[in-house]
């Protein structure tokens, strides 16, 4: 039985988390920009972080776990 939770959540925070998909943040004209499909070093650097830090919530200190099967 395998477990699809790290998997979903991963996918789901990356996808989200992409700058300039959604929303991208620091922007380069204001502080945060949606939508605009352009990114930056910070902005890149400070989504990995954000990314990182949900990732370890959600698999490490909640635990999310999804068996199929």
């Amino acid at each position: 039985m395998a477990d699809w939770g790290p998997v979903l959540i991963a996918v789901v925070l990356f996808v989200v988390l992409s700058p300039g998909l959604i929303f991208q943040l620091p922007g380069r004209h204001h502080a945060v920009e949606f939508g605009n499909m352009n990114t930056s070093v910070a902005a890149v650097t400070l989504h990995a972080v954000i990314f990182f830090g949900l990732i370890t919530v959600f698999l490490i200190a909640i635990g999310v776990h999804i068996h199929i099967g």
